[in-house]
């Protein structure tokens, strides 16, 4: 069922393209590029709502929707296959994500981020799997204008990605320092060596902790940058002039959407998740 519907997924993507786009080069790096959908200017101020903006609005809205539908409506002593669901998902951010990185003392606190983290990106980068015509582009089809129907994740985007570690980032410190005092915690970064090494471990340990925030940030957005890339570059050899191009490029394309869809998104998603519990139980508790 899954692998139909991806096939039929990706044959509805290349009709667009192939039977009413015009010929021109395709350069599947312009899926990336950040234009104005809605336009907001307020002053000086440009509040325009993009392509990955509409992508988190959505996102937002999916991921609440979620959680109301899956976890907190009709819940049931006996529950039934929508509240299973909705459990397993809990257990999953409980037992997998906070027990493993918190300490005990933090699931509460910070159990509803990291949980919360976890769905958000986890339907975020589904969300950019699925067809939508979220964008400003259009295709002319018996006299209509209509919007383009493409694919593409807000997680893709580098600021995207670099928001939320932020996030997690200034969690991570504000909850070292306020629970270990300033003192204490930044002290906690310097490891047990001779003082004659501090001058070389010091600047090292300050620079692993701004590394944390890239590493969290770039490793989501590369993942999910390269996996729309080669999706939409298999898509794109349909405007190759050989009949023999056709299939290949579907089997690969497919291949690599089910691939992308089944593994990629739910281990991305779990990974930033997790990392962001174990920086902030690892700030809570130098020690461990």
């Amino acid at each position: 069922m899954t692998r139909a519907l991806a096939v039929l997924t990706t044959v509805f993507l290349l009709l667009p393209q192939s039977a009413f786009a015009a010929e021109e080069e395709f350069d599947p790096s312009t899926e990336f590029e950040q234009h104005e959908w809605i336009p907001i200017h307020i002053g000086p101020l440009d509040l325009s709502v993009t392509k990955a903006v509409a992508y988190l609005i959505l996102g937002s809205l999916v991921t609440m929707a979620l959680g109301i539908v899956l976890m907190r409506w009709r819940v049931r002593v006996d529950p039934d296959f929508r509240q299973t669901i909705g459990e397993w998902i809990y257990d999953i951010a409980q037992t997998q994500i906070a027990e493993q990185g918190l300490p005990h003392k933090a699931i509460g606190r910070w159990f509803p981020y990291v949980a919360s983290l976890f769905l958000f990106i986890w339907v975020v980068n589904l969300i950019g799997f699925i067809p939508l015509p979220l964008t400003n582009e259009t295709v002319h089809i018996l006299g209509l204008d209509l919007p383009t129907l493409g694919i593409y994740a807000a997680t893709s985007a580098i600021s995207v990605t670099l928001a939320l570690a932020l996030m997690t980032w200034v969690f991570t410190h504000y909850e070292g320092i306020r629970n270990n005092g300033p003192g204490g915690y930044f002290k906690s970064w310097i490891p047990d060596v001779p003082k004659g090494l501090y001058p070389l471990i010091v600047p090292l340990e300050i620079l692993g902790q701004f590394m944390r925030l890239i590493s969290l940030s770039v490793r989501l957005y590369a993942n999910m940058l390269a996996g729309h890339m080669l999706i939409l570059t298999f898509l794109g050899l349909i405007f190759l002039t050989s009949i023999w191009v056709f299939p290949i490029s579907l089997l690969f394309g497919t291949l690599f959407y089910i691939f992308e869809v089944g593994i990629v998104v739910t281990i991305q998603a779990f990974i930033f998740a997790a990392l962001s519990a174990i920086y902030i139980g690892s700030a809570i508790e130098p020690e461990h």
